[in-house]
């Protein structure tokens, strides 16, 4: 089935009933409903057919959960971009993904101009625009358009729905496919495991671009009738309050959110009304076992922590009964979802030994967009390489538990971070011979980023701070290093390999 199909028929099912509630204006599932299929009517009348890659780059708005559906009813590919990418990165990711349409504000328009001038065969809608720019206006483009009265949903299970760019180990990111099976199937199991239902009431202080507040969230709440509290941006005052006062019972959230409300309950004098929660859930990067044990000792409530990826959605979850959770533990495998702990060539290592996680299950995408030779190593005998090490509870073999990763990856605040991106960047800098950038355990945002640099030879000196802001105008903010560290040259071993681990040891415990 059609996912876009599916969560319509939730939507006729609970009607008048209260979808969304994005920042005090309300949304019945009839108009969420309908707001779709205006929008698809939309997307027709624009051109776009079954296949098709439309973007969308817009900050957490009405209109992006609208288009996404739209375009997923109409069989076209979503492309969802975080709104902090700088023109540089988002040329690539259009190019890329070739997407024949890209919605956009008014703001992010005028910034990437220069860019999106040069690829013709690209159209841009301006979600805020009343003909100040080249782009056409959204708001007048659904004015001329007339609902649709029939639809027809031409995509499949098998078809791609959305396309999520993950980091690669080139520094290129690489567009993960995921079909309309991948998505529905993953849903439904974390229905079953979490025990959704339609008394939920969904505090979604997530970003809309991303996995976890795309998928998981809102397509979960939507799929279970629930109510989402949607908040434009994070704040933990604000979270606090209102789960007190909308008496909420889910919230989603990365290990850097919690950080932040276990401070801010420190300096609440009233402390909030937690009776109608039912489960506080954390995933995107490892929570800290000092975390688990805080939020409980400070709440009452043990965070269910899960785990997932881009490439699978989700892949393990602890239970629903908070007495079997356990910090630094993910969970067990999801229902449909096979997990394995491996050798580097495949072989099952025993439970309580570390090894290389791989799964298999409808979860599991389609492969890398025109990246045939990426897919095919991402995979052996059916089972996804996950990259990601980790070891099986040796008492019941099933329980996974995360120690690291075997690619350089970091996860910043639940955002993915690959190094080789930004030393790209800072080795473009005339004043930098070379970079390094690693990863630091950090309290607030799991880890932080750190940049190692060597000058050039006889290059004038030059500040952290002027290194930052050259990232800034060529990065998203959150891949920016928030130190940078000088050193004469890299550590290298004999073989001219880059020795990073030396530049943790020495770095990890500064700033």
């Amino acid at each position: 089935m059609n996912l876009a199909q599916k969560l319509s028929h939730v939507c006729r099912e609970y009607g008048n009933k209260p979808a969304i509630i994005f920042e005090n204006t309300s949304y019945t599932f009839d108009d969420v409903d309908k707001q779709v299929q205006h929008y698809s009517a939309l997307l027709s009348g624009l051109g776009v057919s079954p296949g098709d890659r439309v973007a969308i780059q817009l900050a957490k708005r009405m209109e992006f959960i609208f288009l996404h559906l739209a375009v997923i009813s109409v069989g076209g590919i979503t492309l969802p971009l975080n709104p902090d990418y700088k023109p540089d990165e988002l040329e690539y990711f259009l190019t890329d993904s070739g997407s024949s349409l890209f919605f956009t504000d008014k703001d992010r328009f005028s910034r990437a101009k220069g860019i999106l001038q040069k690829l013709t065969d690209l159209r841009t809608v301006v979600a805020d625009s009343a003909g100040e720019t080249d782009g056409l206006s959204l708001s007048s483009e659904l004015e001329k358009t007339e609902p649709q009265v029939t639809r027809q949903y031409p995509s499949e299970g098998d078809d791609v729905a959305v396309i999520c760019y993950t980091s690669g180990t080139t520094g290129k990111s690489k567009g993960a496919m995921l079909t309309h099976k991948n998505l529905i199937s993953n849903m439904m199991a974390l229905h079953e495991v979490w025990e959704w239902s339609d008394r939920d009431v969904l505090l979604h202080a997530l970003p809309l671009f991303h996995v976890h507040g795309l998928f998981v969230a809102l397509q979960g709440a939507l799929n279970a009738g629930a109510t989402m509290i949607m908040h434009e941006k994070f704040d933990p005052a604000r979270s606090w309050r209102t789960i007190d006062e909308s008496k909420c019972t889910l919230l989603m959230g990365v290990p850097t959110m919690y950080q932040r409300m276990m401070n801010e309950w420190d300096r609440l004098e009233k402390k909030p009304d937690l009776k109608t929660m039912r489960v506080f859930i954390s995933g995107s990067a490892p929570l800290l076992e000092n975390q688990f044990n805080r939020f409980e000792k400070q709440t009452g409530f043990r965070i269910l922590e899960r785990y997932g990826m881009t490439e699978t959605g989700m892949i393990a979850s602890n239970t629903i009964d908070p007495a079997s959770r356990k910090a630094k533990s993910v969970g067990y495998p999801l229902p449909g979802t096979e997990i394995r702990v491996t050798t580097a060539d495949g072989k099952d290592v025993a439970p309580g030994e570390i090894g290389e996680v791989r799964l298999r299950g409808d979860n599991v995408f389609k492969g890398y967009w025109e990246m045939p030779e990426k897919t095919r190593e991402s995979f052996q005998d059916g089972w996804f390489k996950t990259g990601d090490l980790g070891y099986q509870d040796h008492m019941d073999g099933k329980r996974l538990y995360l120690v690291g990763r075997g690619k350089e990856l970091i996860i910043t605040g639940g955002y993915n971070v690959y190094p080789k991106e930004i030393e790209d960047v800072l080795e473009g800098h005339q004043a930098i011979n070379e970079a390094a950038v690693i990863g630091i355990p950090d309290e607030d945002f799991g880890e932080r980023v750190v940049a190692v640099v060597a000058p050039a030879q006889n290059a004038p000196d030059i500040a952290p701070d002027e290194i930052v802001l050259f990232c800034k105008d060529h990065l998203a903010g959150y891949k920016c290093p928030k130190e940078v560290f000088f050193i004469d040259q890299l550590p290298r071993n004999a073989m001219g390999k880059l020795q990073k681990n030396v530049l943790t040891e020495k770095y990890g415990k500064k700033g």
